[in-house]
């Protein structure tokens, strides 16, 4: 798992876009959203435009002024001690879609190579990209990463007699079990 530090909460980072809704098209009919680079009098606006150097309306600055997207840094939170980002590093932006699909890959070898050392077999892994938009420049960027796995091993062996799990499970089914075969005919 790896995720973005640096003070910015994404999930009240969601909000408008500056597409707002009930917006007039320029033939007079109703939409219900803008259409980019056009601001409804035939001029043209910085609305849609594609571009680093462009303020986006109602941000303080652009992507590439950006001092949030220049500071934020990357750590991985796992216990796994042999993946990257094991300390904050900075990204960059543009790349950091590439650096977390790979982090999370290592994530997925690991659980591969676990489920191999302990017999068993890897049943599903799973691997989220988050995104979130900077609140200074507006800009969507890679936000973190998150790998699940799951890993079946062969009932029996001493893994399942050291684990507390299997032996309350086992417990509890001998007390259930206890008397359901007795047979009471005299």
């Amino acid at each position: 798992m790896i995720g973005g530090i640096g003070g910015y909460n994404p999930l009240s980072g969601y909000g408008s876009s500056g597409y707002g809704a009930g917006s007039v098209r320029p033939g007079g009919e109703k939409s219900d959203f803008n259409i980019p680079g056009q601001n409804g009098s035939g001029e043209e606006s910085n609305l849609g435009k594609v571009g680093d150097d462009v303020k986006k309306p109602g941000r303080k600055s652009s992507p590439e002024d950006c001092e949030t997207c220049k500071n934020r840094k990357y750590q991985d939170g796992s216990d796994e001690s042999d993946v990257s980002f094991q300390t904050p590093q900075h990204i960059d932006p543009s790349a950091a879609a590439s650096a977390v699909r790979a982090h999370e890959q290592e994530h997925v070898v690991n659980a591969y190579e676990k489920a191999k050392e302990e017999g068993g077999k890897v049943l599903s892994v799973g691997v989220s990209i988050h995104t979130a938009v900077c609140p200074e420049c507006g800009r969507v960027y890679v936000s973190g990463g998150l790998t699940t796995s799951r890993i079946a091993t062969p009932e029996g062996d001493d893994n399942s007699k050291n684990n507390p799990y299997d032996q309350q499970k086992d417990a509890l089914g001998r007390i259930l079990n206890t008397g359901m075969r007795a047979n009471y005919t005299t």
